[in-house]
Protein backbone atom coordinates (compact mmCIF):
# COMPACT_ATOMS: atom_id res chain seq x y z
CA UNK A 1 0.00 0.00 0.00
CA UNK A 2 3.07 2.35 0.33
CA UNK A 3 4.38 1.82 -3.01
CA UNK A 4 1.03 2.60 -4.46
CA UNK A 5 0.68 5.33 -2.03
CA UNK A 6 3.91 7.27 -3.12
CA UNK A 7 3.73 6.23 -6.76
CA UNK A 8 0.08 8.03 -6.63
CA UNK A 9 1.72 11.26 -5.00
CA UNK A 10 4.56 11.45 -7.32
CA UNK A 11 1.95 10.63 -10.47
CA UNK A 12 -0.09 13.68 -9.17
CA UNK A 13 2.35 15.69 -7.61
CA UNK A 14 1.22 15.89 -4.24
CA UNK A 15 2.21 14.64 -1.32
CA UNK A 16 1.39 10.77 0.18
CA UNK A 17 -0.68 12.16 3.64
CA UNK A 18 -2.95 14.24 0.53
CA UNK A 19 -3.48 11.00 -1.46
CA UNK A 20 -4.43 9.53 1.84
CA UNK A 21 -6.91 12.38 2.42
CA UNK A 22 -8.40 11.82 -0.87
CA UNK A 23 -8.89 8.23 -0.28
CA UNK A 24 -10.43 8.30 3.27
CA UNK A 25 -12.28 11.28 2.03
CA UNK A 26 -10.95 13.42 4.44
CA UNK A 27 -11.77 17.04 4.62
CA UNK A 28 -9.01 19.62 3.82
CA UNK A 29 -8.30 19.10 -0.14
CA UNK A 30 -9.50 21.30 -2.67
CA UNK A 31 -11.01 19.76 -5.62
CA UNK A 32 -8.99 21.04 -7.86
CA UNK A 33 -6.46 18.18 -5.94
CA UNK A 34 -8.77 15.69 -5.38
CA UNK A 35 -9.39 15.66 -9.09
CA UNK A 36 -5.26 15.20 -9.59
CA UNK A 37 -5.17 12.34 -7.53
CA UNK A 38 -8.31 10.63 -8.84
CA UNK A 39 -7.08 10.60 -12.36
CA UNK A 40 -3.78 10.00 -11.49
CA UNK A 41 -5.41 6.58 -9.60
CA UNK A 42 -7.12 5.97 -13.17
CA UNK A 43 -4.05 6.41 -15.34
CA UNK A 44 -1.98 4.12 -13.13
CA UNK A 45 -4.39 1.53 -13.61
CA UNK A 46 -5.81 1.27 -9.65
CA UNK A 47 -9.19 0.64 -8.81
CA UNK A 48 -10.54 3.36 -7.09
CA UNK A 49 -12.96 2.73 -3.98
CA UNK A 50 -16.41 1.84 -4.83
CA UNK A 51 -17.38 5.83 -3.12
CA UNK A 52 -14.77 7.65 -5.68
CA UNK A 53 -16.04 6.10 -8.29
CA UNK A 54 -17.68 8.20 -11.19
CA UNK A 55 -21.14 9.36 -10.50
CA UNK A 56 -24.23 7.52 -12.45
CA UNK A 57 -25.71 10.59 -14.20
CA UNK A 58 -29.07 8.95 -13.49
CA UNK A 59 -29.43 8.33 -10.04
CA UNK A 60 -29.93 11.10 -6.87
CA UNK A 61 -30.45 10.44 -3.41
CA UNK A 62 -33.89 10.97 -1.53
CA UNK A 63 -33.97 10.70 2.07
CA UNK A 64 -37.15 11.06 3.84
CA UNK A 65 -38.16 10.47 7.46
CA UNK A 66 -41.14 8.09 7.01
CA UNK A 67 -43.69 7.17 4.68
CA UNK A 68 -46.98 6.87 7.13
CA UNK A 69 -47.25 10.46 7.17
CA UNK A 70 -48.65 11.19 3.33
CA UNK A 71 -47.04 14.15 2.85
CA UNK A 72 -43.36 12.18 2.30
CA UNK A 73 -45.07 10.27 -0.48
CA UNK A 74 -46.57 12.90 -2.28
CA UNK A 75 -43.20 14.86 -2.24
CA UNK A 76 -41.31 11.81 -3.13
CA UNK A 77 -43.47 11.56 -6.17
CA UNK A 78 -43.49 15.19 -7.40
CA UNK A 79 -39.20 14.67 -6.61
CA UNK A 80 -39.77 11.92 -9.45
CA UNK A 81 -41.92 13.69 -11.51
CA UNK A 82 -39.77 16.80 -11.36
CA UNK A 83 -36.00 14.76 -12.07
CA UNK A 84 -37.82 12.53 -14.58
CA UNK A 85 -37.35 15.06 -17.13
CA UNK A 86 -33.91 15.68 -16.95
CA UNK A 87 -33.05 11.74 -16.94
CA UNK A 88 -32.92 11.23 -13.22
CA UNK A 89 -34.48 8.58 -10.96
CA UNK A 90 -34.42 8.89 -7.22
CA UNK A 91 -33.33 6.10 -5.02
CA UNK A 92 -35.77 7.08 -2.21
CA UNK A 93 -34.88 5.97 1.81
CA UNK A 94 -36.96 6.58 4.26
CA UNK A 95 -36.12 5.64 7.92
CA UNK A 96 -38.13 4.51 10.95
CA UNK A 97 -37.57 4.26 14.75
CA UNK A 98 -35.02 1.83 15.18
CA UNK A 99 -34.18 1.38 11.10
CA UNK A 100 -31.53 2.42 9.66
CA UNK A 101 -29.66 5.26 10.15
CA UNK A 102 -29.37 8.53 7.92
CA UNK A 103 -25.42 8.04 7.87
CA UNK A 104 -25.74 4.70 6.51
CA UNK A 105 -28.15 5.44 4.16
CA UNK A 106 -26.24 8.46 2.80
CA UNK A 107 -22.91 5.37 2.83
CA UNK A 108 -25.06 3.54 0.51
CA UNK A 109 -25.96 6.29 -1.66
CA UNK A 110 -22.22 7.02 -1.95
CA UNK A 111 -21.56 3.44 -3.32
CA UNK A 112 -24.37 3.20 -5.62
CA UNK A 113 -22.19 6.63 -7.03
CA UNK A 114 -25.50 8.68 -6.99
CA UNK A 115 -25.00 12.21 -8.41
CA UNK A 116 -26.73 14.17 -5.25
CA UNK A 117 -28.81 13.62 -2.83
CA UNK A 118 -31.91 15.81 -1.02
CA UNK A 119 -32.43 15.59 2.41
CA UNK A 120 -35.95 16.15 4.12
CA UNK A 121 -37.05 16.49 7.32
CA UNK A 122 -33.35 14.70 8.54
CA UNK A 123 -30.85 15.19 11.08
CA UNK A 124 -30.38 18.52 9.76
CA UNK A 125 -33.94 19.51 11.24
CA UNK A 126 -32.63 18.72 14.79
CA UNK A 127 -31.06 22.17 15.96
CA UNK A 128 -28.08 20.77 17.67
CA UNK A 129 -26.98 18.05 15.83
CA UNK A 130 -23.65 18.16 14.27
CA UNK A 131 -23.19 19.71 10.87
CA UNK A 132 -19.97 18.29 9.72
CA UNK A 133 -21.80 14.86 8.33
CA UNK A 134 -23.14 17.71 5.80
CA UNK A 135 -19.93 19.98 5.49
CA UNK A 136 -17.84 16.37 4.43
CA UNK A 137 -20.27 15.48 1.89
CA UNK A 138 -19.88 19.19 0.59
CA UNK A 139 -16.44 19.07 0.66
CA UNK A 140 -16.06 15.80 -1.28
CA UNK A 141 -18.09 17.67 -4.20
CA UNK A 142 -21.04 15.61 -3.67
CA UNK A 143 -24.22 17.73 -4.60
CA UNK A 144 -26.84 18.43 -1.52
CA UNK A 145 -30.23 19.93 -0.54
CA UNK A 146 -31.60 20.10 2.91
CA UNK A 147 -35.75 20.40 2.96
CA UNK A 148 -37.42 21.52 6.00
CA UNK A 149 -34.71 22.25 8.54
CA UNK A 150 -32.10 24.36 9.57
CA UNK A 151 -28.29 23.94 10.72
CA UNK A 152 -26.14 26.23 11.15
CA UNK A 153 -22.71 25.48 9.57
CA UNK A 154 -23.33 23.67 6.57
CA UNK A 155 -22.64 25.56 3.24
CA UNK A 156 -25.42 24.18 1.64
CA UNK A 157 -28.85 25.34 -0.17
CA UNK A 158 -31.73 24.82 2.90
CA UNK A 159 -35.83 25.00 1.71
CA UNK A 160 -38.17 25.55 4.48
CA UNK A 161 -41.74 26.63 4.73
CA UNK A 162 -42.22 29.40 6.90
CA UNK A 163 -42.97 27.72 10.15
CA UNK A 164 -44.09 31.28 11.97
CA UNK A 165 -46.02 32.19 9.22
CA UNK A 166 -47.85 28.81 9.14
CA UNK A 167 -48.92 29.73 13.00
CA UNK A 168 -49.88 33.04 12.10
CA UNK A 169 -52.41 31.92 9.96
CA UNK A 170 -54.20 29.29 11.75
CA UNK A 171 -54.11 31.38 15.16
CA UNK A 172 -55.39 34.83 13.38
CA UNK A 173 -58.17 32.46 11.79
CA UNK A 174 -59.01 30.96 14.71
CA UNK A 175 -58.87 34.65 16.95
CA UNK A 176 -61.32 35.77 13.95
CA UNK A 177 -63.58 33.05 14.83
CA UNK A 178 -63.62 34.36 18.53
CA UNK A 179 -61.59 31.91 20.00
CA UNK A 180 -59.23 33.41 23.29
CA UNK A 181 -58.01 29.96 24.39
CA UNK A 182 -55.99 28.26 21.74
CA UNK A 183 -53.25 25.51 21.99
CA UNK A 184 -51.17 23.75 19.91
CA UNK A 185 -49.60 20.32 18.92
CA UNK A 186 -46.14 19.93 17.70
CA UNK A 187 -43.71 17.42 17.64
CA UNK A 188 -39.92 17.25 19.42
CA UNK A 189 -38.53 20.02 20.54
CA UNK A 190 -35.15 19.63 19.17
CA UNK A 191 -36.23 20.27 15.66
CA UNK A 192 -36.10 23.22 14.58
CA UNK A 193 -39.47 23.94 12.86
CA UNK A 194 -41.32 22.99 16.11
CA UNK A 195 -38.60 25.59 18.08
CA UNK A 196 -39.75 28.08 14.98
CA UNK A 197 -43.43 27.28 16.05
CA UNK A 198 -42.86 27.54 19.26
CA UNK A 199 -41.80 31.06 19.22
CA UNK A 200 -44.13 32.56 17.08
CA UNK A 201 -47.08 30.74 18.83
CA UNK A 202 -45.41 32.14 22.34
CA UNK A 203 -44.92 35.42 20.65
CA UNK A 204 -48.60 35.18 18.91
CA UNK A 205 -50.07 34.91 22.90
CA UNK A 206 -48.09 37.53 24.16
CA UNK A 207 -50.04 39.53 21.99
CA UNK A 208 -53.55 38.37 22.47
CA UNK A 209 -56.18 40.43 24.33
CA UNK A 210 -55.91 38.40 27.19
CA UNK A 211 -53.01 38.91 28.82
CA UNK A 212 -51.06 35.02 29.65
CA UNK A 213 -47.65 35.19 31.54
CA UNK A 214 -45.45 33.20 29.96
CA UNK A 215 -46.05 30.35 32.15
CA UNK A 216 -49.25 30.06 31.26
CA UNK A 217 -48.44 30.30 27.61
CA UNK A 218 -46.39 27.54 28.19
CA UNK A 219 -49.19 25.19 29.42
CA UNK A 220 -50.80 25.48 25.86
CA UNK A 221 -47.97 24.46 23.98
CA UNK A 222 -47.76 20.55 23.78
CA UNK A 223 -44.91 18.61 22.28
CA UNK A 224 -45.33 15.06 21.66
CA UNK A 225 -44.72 13.40 18.24
CA UNK A 226 -45.87 13.88 14.91
CA UNK A 227 -48.32 10.64 14.81
CA UNK A 228 -52.02 10.15 15.43
CA UNK A 229 -50.98 8.91 19.39
CA UNK A 230 -48.93 12.40 20.07
CA UNK A 231 -51.77 13.71 18.59
CA UNK A 232 -54.27 11.86 21.17
CA UNK A 233 -51.49 12.63 23.62
CA UNK A 234 -51.33 16.24 23.06
CA UNK A 235 -55.02 17.01 22.80
CA UNK A 236 -55.86 15.75 26.25
CA UNK A 237 -53.03 17.59 27.98
CA UNK A 238 -54.82 20.23 26.41
CA UNK A 239 -58.16 19.63 26.77
CA UNK A 240 -57.40 19.88 30.42
CA UNK A 241 -56.13 23.29 30.58
CA UNK A 242 -59.71 24.19 29.27
CA UNK A 243 -58.51 25.43 25.06
CA UNK A 244 -61.28 25.72 22.49
CA UNK A 245 -59.19 24.94 19.57
CA UNK A 246 -55.91 23.37 18.64
CA UNK A 247 -53.33 24.50 15.77
CA UNK A 248 -51.60 20.58 15.31
CA UNK A 249 -48.03 20.67 13.82
CA UNK A 250 -48.57 17.98 11.21
CA UNK A 251 -52.28 16.81 9.63
CA UNK A 252 -51.71 13.37 10.90
CA UNK A 253 -51.20 15.08 14.40
CA UNK A 254 -54.87 16.62 14.20
CA UNK A 255 -56.26 13.10 13.34
CA UNK A 256 -54.84 12.35 16.63
CA UNK A 257 -56.22 15.18 18.16
CA UNK A 258 -59.71 14.86 16.82
CA UNK A 259 -60.01 10.92 18.50
CA UNK A 260 -58.89 12.32 21.71
CA UNK A 261 -61.72 14.96 21.15
CA UNK A 262 -64.65 12.85 20.45
CA UNK A 263 -63.14 10.61 23.45
CA UNK A 264 -63.54 13.20 25.54
CA UNK A 265 -67.63 13.81 25.02
CA UNK A 266 -67.08 16.53 22.72
CA UNK A 267 -67.83 18.31 19.22
CA UNK A 268 -65.48 18.95 16.42
CA UNK A 269 -65.80 21.70 15.38
CA UNK A 270 -69.14 22.52 17.81
CA UNK A 271 -66.99 22.30 20.65
CA UNK A 272 -63.06 22.35 20.14
CA UNK A 273 -61.73 23.81 16.44
CA UNK A 274 -58.60 21.88 14.86
CA UNK A 275 -56.38 23.47 12.28
CA UNK A 276 -53.98 20.65 10.57
CA UNK A 277 -50.42 21.21 8.56
CA UNK A 278 -49.32 20.05 5.31
CA UNK A 279 -52.43 19.91 3.53
CA UNK A 280 -52.02 16.00 2.81
CA UNK A 281 -54.25 14.21 0.24
CA UNK A 282 -56.67 12.89 3.21
CA UNK A 283 -57.32 15.79 4.48
CA UNK A 284 -60.84 16.55 2.05
CA UNK A 285 -62.11 12.95 2.96
CA UNK A 286 -61.81 13.10 6.99
CA UNK A 287 -64.71 13.81 9.35
CA UNK A 288 -64.79 16.56 9.42
CA UNK A 289 -62.85 18.02 6.40
CA UNK A 290 -59.59 19.17 8.08
CA UNK A 291 -58.84 23.00 7.72
CA UNK A 292 -55.23 23.14 7.51
CA UNK A 293 -52.07 25.30 6.38
CA UNK A 294 -50.64 23.49 3.16
CA UNK A 295 -47.59 23.41 2.73
CA UNK A 296 -46.04 24.13 -0.64
CA UNK A 297 -44.92 20.77 -1.56
CA UNK A 298 -44.84 21.34 -5.50
CA UNK A 299 -43.23 24.65 -5.10
CA UNK A 300 -40.36 22.60 -2.82
CA UNK A 301 -40.05 19.87 -4.82
CA UNK A 302 -39.35 21.46 -7.73
CA UNK A 303 -36.96 24.21 -6.30
CA UNK A 304 -34.96 21.38 -4.72
CA UNK A 305 -35.09 19.51 -7.81
CA UNK A 306 -33.64 22.49 -9.31
CA UNK A 307 -30.91 23.69 -7.08
CA UNK A 308 -29.60 19.91 -7.18
CA UNK A 309 -29.42 19.64 -10.95
CA UNK A 310 -27.53 23.24 -11.10
CA UNK A 311 -25.26 22.22 -8.57
CA UNK A 312 -24.95 18.43 -10.51
CA UNK A 313 -24.40 20.75 -13.54
CA UNK A 314 -21.23 22.51 -11.92
CA UNK A 315 -23.29 25.82 -11.82
CA UNK A 316 -22.45 27.56 -7.70
CA UNK A 317 -25.52 27.52 -5.46
CA UNK A 318 -25.67 30.29 -2.97
CA UNK A 319 -26.19 28.67 0.62
CA UNK A 320 -28.23 29.91 3.33
CA UNK A 321 -31.95 28.94 4.22
CA UNK A 322 -34.87 29.89 1.22
CA UNK A 323 -38.59 30.32 2.71
CA UNK A 324 -41.73 29.38 0.95
CA UNK A 325 -44.92 30.28 2.30
CA UNK A 326 -47.84 27.99 3.49
CA UNK A 327 -51.43 29.04 2.26
CA UNK A 328 -54.37 28.78 5.14
CA UNK A 329 -57.20 25.63 3.44
CA UNK A 330 -60.99 26.31 5.15
CA UNK A 331 -62.77 23.43 5.22
CA UNK A 332 -65.30 21.99 7.88
CA UNK A 333 -62.59 21.26 11.03
CA UNK A 334 -62.81 24.67 12.75
CA UNK A 335 -66.28 26.85 13.76
CA UNK A 336 -67.04 29.92 15.95
CA UNK A 337 -65.30 29.32 19.68
CA UNK A 338 -68.53 27.85 21.97
CA UNK A 339 -70.35 30.56 24.07
CA UNK A 340 -69.08 30.67 27.57
CA UNK A 341 -70.76 28.94 30.35
CA UNK A 342 -73.31 30.48 31.96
Amino acid sequence: MKVRLTEIAQRAGVSVSTVSRVLNEKPGVNQHTRRQVLTAIDVLGYDRPSRLRPRAAGLVGLIVPELENPFFPRFAQLVESNLAGFGYTPVLCSQSLGGVHEDDYVQMLQEHAVSGIIFVSGIHAIHDSDPSRYSRLVEMGLPIVLVNGYLAGVPAPFLSTDDARSVELAVNHLRQLGHDRIGIALGQARYTPVIRKAAAFTSLMRRSEAVLADEEIETLISRTTYTVEGGVAAAQRLLDVGVTAIVCGSDVMALGVIRAVRAAGLRVPEDVSVVGSDDSLMTEFTDPPLTTVRQPAAGLATAACRTLLDQISGHAVTPGDVIFQPELVLRGSTAKAPAPLA
